[in-house]
């Protein structure tokens, strides 16, 4: 299987009433994004990508077993009254979610 085939997504948008420039900051500055997506969440706190005032991607994990790690993009798009539209696609890509087996399941035959 390929990573693309392992992987879920999940893509949602907001639209906000607040200037890009401000939601840019929002996501991008640490001590703003602590208050929505906190340091406990991501596995590192320095983003993976960084176009800045259109997207920003972090690698995050999860803080119990099985530990699954996904990356988190946030996309800011100007709206035409003056707000912006934020799509944040949230992606589990984790290698542990390859099967283990065929998905076959044996058929038993009696004697």
């Amino acid at each position: 299987m390929s990573e693309a085939e392992t992987a879920i997504e999940r893509v949602e948008e907001y639209q906000l009433d607040a200037p890009p420039e401000k939601v840019w900051r929002a996501i991008s500055i640490a001590e703003y994004r602590e208050a929505w997506l906190p340091d406990a969440v991501l596995a590192d706190v320095e983003p993976l990508v960084c176009e800045p005032g259109k997207t920003i991607h972090y690698r995050m994990r999860d803080d119990t077993p099985p530990y699954l790690e996904s990356e988190v993009s946030l996309r800011i798009a100007p709206d035409n009254a003056g707000g912006t539209l934020l799509t944040i696609v949230h992606r589990l890509s984790d290698p542990r979610l390859q099967a283990a087996n065929d998905g076959f399941s044996p058929l038993m035959l009696a004697a």
